[in-house]
Formats: structure tokens, C-alpha cells, sequence
């Protein structure tokens, strides 16, 4: 019995591939109609990602078989699904964060910031968190976190060991003291060094102050001892510092990993480029709502998003340093502490940002593009004013997109050389210099990019599109009309819990995906904005806190192996809920007035039309 249920255990994923479908096909048999057959396609492959019994990309692309083969949409109108301009612009931005990544760039900044913030364990998971948010809101939150957590390790490694010295040196001291004052000498009195015969002789320990005492030490011939030292046991004092400290330690290290991946997390939320599902908001709100008038956009998205992410960093800060580090004040800043010890962690991180030498031609105009990409996306539609989109290109109708702007510079890297270009001039073998390599090449943009992102934010598109055209989403509208005497922060509340505990075991990507043509439906069936709830649970699909396999960063703290998963779970089910009641603040007071979703949008009122 037990060796037939380990071999279906391996077997497991074949089975979940050749028997689920087979198990739901009585649903469009038996119920028929393209609304089935469209509900057919979402469970197969909502099962599939969860189960994760295929590569997500290719659970991605079952749309490009299912639909034409049901009727549902033709071949040509589904593949046009897998390349919108949310594709666009979530390739430009991974293009930069590419840039920044290859030339050490966040490297550069993630230092210099932890050099200001200084190594005291309050301010350095302080300045963790922030810099590792920071990183996230342009690059992948799994590069920031793989970046991060050797950092953390390593500075905290040398705080320990230089408290671990501190101890040792404190106790030889007081070990002294107690064995010179019973001598009877006055301490008060010069300490005059004493010889024990030939073969031994005396050094003198300075405390720090007037007094001095004495050691007796073996001598040495040649740089060599000539008898070695007696292993000392280490007495019941020293064992139990030395637990004491480990404890500590080992508490502040699993603090810390867990404020890097939460952080990373965290972050992402504050930028439309952070994270994979704020781009496919955006891509299926274009796509079931084509009349939004570019509601959101990346720098309305920044607007609501990023006070909530500062809000959620503050506050997740604050619970780590409660369960890690205790209430203690004196000891979390460190006030009125031996410092001697944090000079030298503090050499770890300078060293570290010496090994980086100074700023390059390459990295200054890596951060130079950087800089000036954000700034385009926020003037492009800003909101409160014309942008220079609109005043130069989008005049009657809107031409130019965040994914025109990220095109735009990302191509730039392919442009500009990495080295300031000079006439003439030969090599050490005598050979003319060639040309400086660009900033970019297309092999490094081929080992970095994660093509697979693009097949599941098609996949997603082309899910939506299809409930719209098969009728699935006025069907689902329709059923879910009762809800419309339920009070609609309630209604948000319930929906981002939901959303928060389906992330915790499938991916963020697969979750938006699922849920959005959902809720767009529901939304516009009870007359409430779709945004008041797509938006919320579109953050909630981030906040995957509790399971190391919940989300990459989370994977890569565990591995580091002081974490266990009960540790995570027990800081995370709090941050979840944290999560989830700041999203709905943020919601209800200045998303509320910047997204105007106390009323139901002229552009939501649409009419969906399905085939028979």
C-alpha cells in the first residue's frame, strides 16, 4: 500500500494533467453553451497553476487551443491578447531594471544607504527594509531579496562575533581583577610586573582607565609556543552569555530575513512596473473597459500606492521589532552602547562599497535614463495638469502610453556605449582599440529576462477577453447581483481576505489573473466602480507573507535555514491582516477621492456583447 501511494505521489503531476480534464468535461457537456465552455477552460487551468503540475507559462497558453477548438473565439483574435501594450511596458521596465542589475547600479545604492543609516539593529532593519522597497519598486522583488539577505547576513555575522570578543576580553578582565586582588596588593597602587622564572613573563592589560593589570604568559621561540595552552572549560558564567548572545543572534537574524522579503514584497505594490499583477490590472481593465479615459496609469498608480506602501513598511517594521527584538529601546538603537563593536560591522558594509570603486561612465548613464524614465512616466498624464503627452501626441486620442515611454529609453540602452568614446589609440598587444561595448547586449537581455511573464500575462488577457465574449462575465454579474445590499467596504474587505489567503498557495500572477474578470463582472453588475474592487485585491495578491512557497522572496529567506515555517507563518498571518485593513484605508480616503469611487464610472456602464 505504501509503495502504490509513493508511486502515485510521483506520478502525481501527470495524473492532475490527464484526469482533471476529464473529471470537469460534463460541464460543457451536459450544460453547453459557450458560457460553460468558457468556464471549463478557467477551472482546467485555474487547477493547473495552482497545482503548478505544468510550467505556468504553458498553462498560459491552453487559450490558444481551447477557445478556437470551443467556438468560443477565433485563433487570430485570441493570439492578439499575448502582446498588449501592458506586455510593452512590462518588457521596457524590465529592461531598465535589466540595466540597472548588469552594471551593479542597485548594488551602489543599497550600500550607500545602509552606510547612512548605521548598524544598530532598530535603524539597520530600517534601513533593510527601505532600501530593499526601494530596490523592488524598479527591479524584481526576487533579485532585490537575493541581493539583500547576503548583506544582512554577513554584517550581522560581525556584530556577533565582535560582542563575542567584547565578552571574552571583559571576562579575562574580571578574571584578573578577582586573582590580582587577592594577592592583597592595593589596586590603587603601580602594577609592577613579576617574573615566574625563566620560561615565563608578564604583559600588561590596559582597562581602559588608570589602572593596569597583569597576565602571565607563556613565552614564545621563533613566533612558536613552545608548550601548548590547556584547553580552558568554559565556566557556567561564560556558557550561559555565550546562549544568551546566540539566542539573540539567532532572533535577529530571522527579524531581519523576514523584514528583507517582506520589504521586497511590500515594495513592488508602489509601482505599476513592482510587480506583475499591477501590470495585469491594468491590461484587463484596458481590455474589459476599453473607456476608461487611462484611469490608471503610472503615475496615478504611484499616487494611491505609495503612501500605502510606506504606511504597510512602517507598520511591518514595527511588528518585526516587537517579535524580534522586543520593546526594549536601549538595546533595538542602541543607546548608550559600546560602539566598538559597530565600527567594525560597520567596516563590513564599507568594505564592500570600496570593492565597488568609484561611479563608472556606464553606471552614471545607467542611472541617468533611469532617472529620466521615471520622470516621463509621471509628466506623461500626471492627472491634475495636461502632460506632455497629451500637449504634444495624444491630442484626439492616446497615442502615446507608459509602454511608449519604456520603450522609448530601454532601446536607449542598446545606443549609448559604456565607455566615453576616444580617437585612436592601441591595446597592451599592440592591436588598435575596438569600439566600446553599449550599454546592454542582447545576450545579457536573453539570460535575464523572464520570457515566461509575458506567456502568463497573455494567458490572462486572453482568459478575460474570452468571458467577455462567451458571456461568462454577464452570467457571473448577474449571479453575483444579491450582493449589492451588502455595504461596499464590506464587500471590499471580504474579497481582499479572500484574495490574501488564495495567494498564500497559488501565485500572485495566477491569482490576479483568475479573479479580476471576476470581479470587473460583479462590480458591474451590483453598480458599484469596478475599481473599488479590482484595485485592493490586486495589492492583496502581493501580500503572500506566511508560506516560504508562497512567492520567491519568501523561498529565498527560508533558505538560508535559521527560518522555520511557523516563524513565518506567525509574523506573516499578522502582516496579512495588516495588509489587508491599510489597503482598505487607503481605499476609502485618498483612493476614494483621487479615483472618484464613490460613483459609478459613465465608462463601466457597458453593454457586453457574446456570441451565441
Amino acid at each position: 500500500m505504501v509503495v502504490c501511494l509513493s508511486g502515485l505521489w510521483r506520478y502525481r503531476n501527470y495524473l492532475i494533467i490527464f484526469f482533471i480534464p476529464l473529471l470537469i468535461l460534463p460541464l460543457p457537456l451536459i450544460v453547453g453553451g459557450p458560457e460553460a465552455s468558457c468556464g471549463y477552460v478557467i477551472i482546467l487551468m485555474a487547477l493547473y497553476w495552482c497545482t503548478e503540475c505544468m510550467p505556468l507559462a504553458v498553462t498560459g497558453l491552453l487559450p490558444v487551443i481551447l477557445f478556437p477548438m470551443m467556438g468560443i473565439m477565433e485563433s487570430s483574435e485570441v493570439c492578439n491578447q499575448y502582446m498588449k501594450d501592458s506586455n510593452m511596458l512590462f518588457v521596457g521596465g524590465l529592461l531598465v531594471a535589466i540595466a540597472v542589475e548588469y552594471w551593479n547600479l542597485h548594488k551602489r545604492i543599497a550600500l550607500r544607504v545602509l552606510l547612512l543609516v548605521g548598524v544598530r539593529p532598530a535603524l539597520l532593519m530600517m534601513g533593510f527594509m527601505g532600501t530593499t522597497a526601494f530596490l523592488s519598486m524598479w527591479i524584481s522583488n526576487t533579485a532585490s531579496t537575493a541581493m539583500m539577505l547576503p548583506i544582512a547576513n554577513a554584517v550581522l555575522k560581525q556584530l556577533c562575533d565582535s560582542e563575542a570578543q567584547a565578552e571574552e576580553r571583559e571576562m579575562d578582565l574580571m578574571a584578573i581583577r578577582g586573582a590580582w586582588t587577592g594577592t592583597g596588593i592595593p589596586k590603587d597602587q603601580d602594577n609592577q610586573a613579576f617574573e615566574m622564572g625563566d620560561k615565563e613573563k608578564s604583559i600588561t592589560i590596559d582597562d581602559g582607565g588608570a589602572a593596569k593589570y597583569t597576565k602571565d604568559v607563556k613565552p614564545r621561540e621563533n613566533g612558536v609556543k613552545l608548550e601548548p595552552e590547556p584547553e580552558v572549560e568554559e565556566s557556567p558564567e561564560a556558557r550561559e552569555r555565550r546562549l544568551k548572545r546566540e539566542a539573540k543572534y539567532l532572533n535577529l537574524d530571522k527579524g531581519m530575513s523576514l523584514s528583507v522579503c517582506y520589504a521586497a514584497s511590500i515594495g513592488g505594490t508602489a509601482t505599476l512596473t513592482g510587480t506583475t499583477p499591477n501590470l495585469i490590472l491594468k491590461g484587463q481593465l484596458d481590455e474589459l473597459f476599453p473607456g476608461n479615459e487611462d484611469i490608471i496609469n503610472f503615475a496615478s498608480w504611484f499616487g494611491f500606492s505609495f503612501p500605502n506602501m510606506v504606511l504597510m513598511l512602517i507598520i511591518s517594521w514595527l511588528w518585526l521589532q516587537f517579535m524580534y527584538l522586543g520593546c526594549n529601546m536601549k538595546k533595538s538603537f542602541g543607546c548608550g552602547m559600546n560602539k566598538d563593536g559597530d565600527k567594525e560591522a560597520y567596516g563590513v558594509i564599507k568594505n564592500e562599497y570600496k570593492k565597488l570603486g568609484s561611479m563608472c561612465f556606464a553606471e552614471g548613464c545607467v542611472l541617468v535614463l533611469f532617472v529620466l524614465l521615471v520622470l516621463l512616466w509621471f509628466t506623461r498624464e500626471p492627472g491634475f495638469m495636461p502632460g506632455w503627452a497629451t500637449v504634444l501626441f495624444n491630442k484626439d486620442r492616446p497615442y502615446v502610453t507608459d509602454g511608449t515611454v519604456a520603450i522609448l529609453m530601454s532601446t536607449l540602452f542598446f545606443m549609448i556605449p559604456s565607455q566615453l568614446p576616444r580617437c585612436g589609440g592601441y591595446s597592451e598587444d599592440g592591436k588598435p582599440l575596438k569600439a566600446p561595448p553599449t550599454l546592454l547586449n542582447w545576450d545579457v537581455v536573453q539570460k535575464k529576462m523572464p520570457w515566461n511573464i509575458l506567456l502568463l500575462l497573455g494567458g490572462g488577457f486572453a482568459l478575460a477577453r474570452g468571458s467577455e465574449v462567451s458571456g461568462l462575465s454577464q452570467w457571473l454579474g448577474e449571479s453575483l447581483a444579491p450582493l449589492q445590499s451588502i455595504p461596499p467596504f464590506a464587500i471590499s474587505f471580504l474579497l481582499c481576505l479572500l484574495t490574501a489567503t488564495f495567494t498564500e498557495c497559488s501565485s500572485n500572477v495566477a491569482t490576479t489573473t483568475l479573479f479580476l474578470p471576476i470581479l470587473a463582472s460583479m462590480a458591474v453588475a451590483i453598480k458599484l466602480h469596478p475599481l473599488y474592487v479590482m484595485l485592493p485585491c490586486t495589492i492583496c495578491a502581493s501580500l503572500a507573507f506566511m508560506l516560504p512557497v508562497a512567492t520567491p522572496p519568501n523561498a529565498i529567506a527560508f533558505s538560508y535555514g535559521n527560518l522555520k515555517v511557523m516563524d513565518m507563518a506567525k509574523a506573516g498571518f499578522v502582516l496579512n491582516i495588516v495588509g489587508v485593513i491599510t489597503i482598505n484605508i487607503a481605499l476609502n480616503t485618498w483612493g476614494a477621492a483621487m479615483f472618484n469611487l464613490n460613483t459609478f464610472p459613465d465608462w463601466a456602464n457597458v453593454t457586453i456583447i457574446h456570441t451565441p
